[in-house]
């Protein structure tokens, strides 16, 4: 797998999101409250609105338009909400926030 160094970790704030892009759109990096780091494509499944601009709280994000609730690890929609937002593998090595975009999928897939 490549990894594509992004950032330092601590350029993101905490519950923040920094923005890159990606082969297909947008790409949203999310730190959560414990530096975890997660990375989907910046659309939620619902109308499309920028998750880089919603809510972060524990492992979701909030959509701002409807406030879908998005599972950042897997990008699934929460229930009763179905759909889901491109996932991509995320990691903090030495300080580093790195992505990897090998797994460029259509939109409605999810992985």
């Amino acid at each position: 797998m490549n990894w594509l160094d992004i950032c330092d970790l601590n350029e993101i704030n905490p519950l923040g999101a920094r923005i890159i892009a990606g082969p297909k759109g947008d790409i949203a990096i999310f730190r959560t409250a414990d530096d975890q780091v997660f990375a989907l494509d910046d659309r939620c499944p619902h109308k499309g609105g920028p998750l880089s601009q919603g809510l972060i709280y524990g492992k979701r994000v909030a959509c701002p338009l409807h406030s879908w609730q998005i599972e950042l690890d897997s990008g699934e929609a929460v229930a009763p909400d179905q759909g889901c937002a491109h996932r991509h593998e995320a990691k903090v090595e030495n300080g580093r926030v790195l992505i990897a975009l090998q797994n460029v999928a259509t939109p409605a897939a999810c992985a």
